[in-house]
């Protein structure tokens, strides 16, 4: 069974860092594209950041640019996201998804992966 399972999400004050791993099972997920989405509390689900397969391309949202940064370690099976200068607009639940390369996909849009994971929540206080 697939499964993506993320940690690391917490409760931080305005400007600390906190870093989200998103960690793969059941199959190998080295040829997959990832990506990270965030549902704010009555809120549409938004596109974070993505990261290609080989991790030659990343794609982050204006908002994120110049304090997130998306990585992924394919030996470990995981996918990061190191989030800096947070700030209370961040707080959401944080939620990692996956889509075989083959396929392709359009990695700022939800609906064009196949897997995700439970989330996790990073709350932001001012």
């Amino acid at each position: 069974q697939v499964q993506l399972v993320e940690s690391g999400g917490g409760l931080v004050q305005a400007g600390g860092s906190l870093r989200l791993s998103c960690a793969a099972s059941g199959r190998t997920f080295s040829n997959y594209n990832k990506g990270w989405f965030r549902r704010a509390p009555g809120k549409e689900r938004e596109f974070v950041a993505a990261i290609s397969w080989n991790g030659d391309s990343t794609y982050y949202t204006d908002s994120v640019k110049g304090r997130f940064t998306i990585s992924r370690d394919n030996a470990k099976n995981t996918v990061y996201l190191q989030m800096n200068n947070l700030k209370p607009e961040d707080t959401a639940v944080y939620s990692c998804a996956a889509r075989h390369a083959k396929f392709g996909n359009d990695p700022y849009r939800g609906p064009s992966y196949d897997y995700w994971g439970q989330g996790t929540q990073v709350t932001v206080s001012s």
